[in-house]
């Protein structure tokens, strides 16, 4: 049986892995305003297995090491080559003292099963949520070029939102706060360089974010599982990577693509992987690249990685890259580089180019709920970032400690900068929906294959938090917090 999941997109979602005995449609706000009048949709999510909830004294804890470890790489490789070792988090104070005093609220912890729409109507909010009405006529006065009514509101923002503490929704208001004072400000969505302590608390976060939730490993494994399938046999394998973070994702990939040639006693195929990157990662480019080497290294695989910088690729195009003859070739894209070329025009024009290097597979991964879409206003754009995120924030601290400090070091140094670029990239989206564009250029979807379906499933019951499910869109692979998508993985070829 497939049950419906309502989006605000045209696309109808339906569950194919797990199935409840009645079919109900699941309720999805399209507005933070709609779901102040919105039923609540705790009786439309479909039934899920029961499942042992973790209450342990480290969410690092929660997954097992060895497992954890073969999705997101050798971080303690990444801090040691930065001379900063992981027990120096032990002398460190409880939160972090290079960020303002204002983090030291302790987080208001919500119930899992709270519906977004009675999450409003909470009576023990000390505080109304009329900061939602003032944050959206923010962006609205932003959108049409209001600036000093912007500039009034955001100051009235400043007293209610003093700080990233309590409810999701408040804490995600305050990041989109701050966001659109920065976008007010013409400043950048991130500094110019990061300093390697603040690389060291990213590394920090995201490995907690890892640990604890199964938002980063789903979003891996699902593209891993693509590009694994679309490149099997090859001797010569080459990934062109727009959104390569700190690299993780190709540390799992090179362990699954050792394991298969070792049950087969064959040589491993040789890897090549051109990421395109910003000129703000200087050290994380050096920090990838010996980490994933290292790691190539002990698995016996001849691996190389070349970086390319974005302003040149804007230039270039594909000429940038060096291809090799009988490569298969995949690339990894996600709303990253979509928000950043902005015009359809532009948009198209890349796919034009990326049709003329014929690769295997395309994988998008979209872990920011990004609309694209023509009629998208940028105060629409703000109001759905708000949504999703405020659900993340929420299925954080249903997989959170109570008193743990991870959920905000997540935040902060994981989502944040996300946040920024949403916002950014809301203000500049003139793009069609991706998947129109997809097509649009003679893009085909792939299916995934069973054997990858089982797999994410498992994945997702391994994190044992009731609320995330899997579920499928046409050929899209989903991961859902109750209603909300929260990973949408496909693929494409021509």
């Amino acid at each position: 049986m497939k049950v419906p999941l309502k989006s605000s997109q045209t696309n109808s979602v339906n569950t194919s892995f797990h199935t409840p005995t009645n079919s109900v449609g699941c309720y999805e706000p399209t507005s933070v305003l709609d779901v102040r009048r919105s039923p609540s949709p705790a009786s439309a999510i479909p039934a899920v297995p029961a499942v042992t909830e973790t209450h342990s004294e480290d969410p690092l804890l929660q997954w097992d090491d060895e497992f954890v470890l073969n999705q997101i790489g050798d971080w303690d490789s990444m801090l040691r080559d930065l001379e900063l070792r992981d027990e120096s988090s032990h002398s460190q104070p409880q939160h972090f003292s290079d960020i303002s005093s204002e983090y030291n609220h302790i987080l208001s912890l919500q119930n899992p099963n709270q519906s977004f729409g009675n999450f409003l109507e909470d009576s023990d909010v000390s505080f109304g949520f009329d900061f939602i009405d003032e944050l959206i006529k923010a962006a609205e006065c932003f959108e049409l070029n209001e600036l000093q009514l912007t500039q009034l509101i955001l100051a009235r923002l400043n007293q209610q939102l003093k700080s990233p503490s309590g409810k999701p929704l408040q804490r995600a208001a305050f990041y989109f706060k701050e966001a659109l004072l920065s976008l007010l400000s013409g400043g950048s969505n991130r500094p110019a360089r990061l300093s390697s302590l603040e690389i060291v608390h990213t590394i920090r976060a995201y490995k907690a974010f890892s640990g604890i939730s199964p938002v980063p490993m789903f979003a891996n494994f699902t593209a891993n599982q693509a590009v694994l399938e679309a490149v099997d046999g090859s001797a010569f394998v080459h990934i062109v990577d727009f959104d390569i973070g700190l690299g993780g994702q190709w540390s799992s990939f090179m362990k699954e693509i050792a394991d298969r040639f070792d049950s087969n006693k064959t040589k491993p195929p040789v890897l090549r992987i051109s990421a395109i990157v910003t000129e703000e990662y200087a050290i994380e480019t050096k920090l990838i690249r010996d980490n994933l080497s290292q790691f190539a290294e002990e698995l016996k695989i001849r691996f190389h990685i070349e970086f390319i910088l974005l302003r040149n690729f804007e230039v270039l195009s594909f000429k940038s890259i060096k291809f090799i003859d009988c490569e298969k070739l995949a690339v990894n894209l996600s709303p990253f580089l979509f928000r950043r070329l902005g015009e359809s025009v532009r948009v198209s024009s890349f796919l034009s180019d990326l049709r003329r290097i014929s690769p295997h597979v395309v994988v998008f991964v979209d872990c920011e709920g990004w609309i694209g879409s023509e009629t998208t206003s940028f105060r629409r754009s703000f109001i759905e970032g708000l949504e999703f995120y405020s659900s993340l924030f929420e299925s954080l601290d249903a997989a959170g400690v109570s008193g743990s400090d991870w959920v905000k070091k997540i935040e902060a140094f994981v989502l944040q900068p996300k946040i920024l670029a949403s916002v950014s990239g809301g203000f500049r989206n003139t793009t069609s929906s991706w998947r129109d564009l997809f097509s649009g250029s003679g893009m085909r979807p792939v299916l995934f294959s069973q054997f990858a379906e089982f797999q994410a499933e498992c994945l997702v019951r391994r994190a044992q938090l009731r609320g995330f499910h899997l579920a499928k869109r046409h050929t899209e692979m989903l991961l859902c917090w109750h209603e909300r998508v929260l990973v949408s993985t496909s693929a494409w070829r021509w």
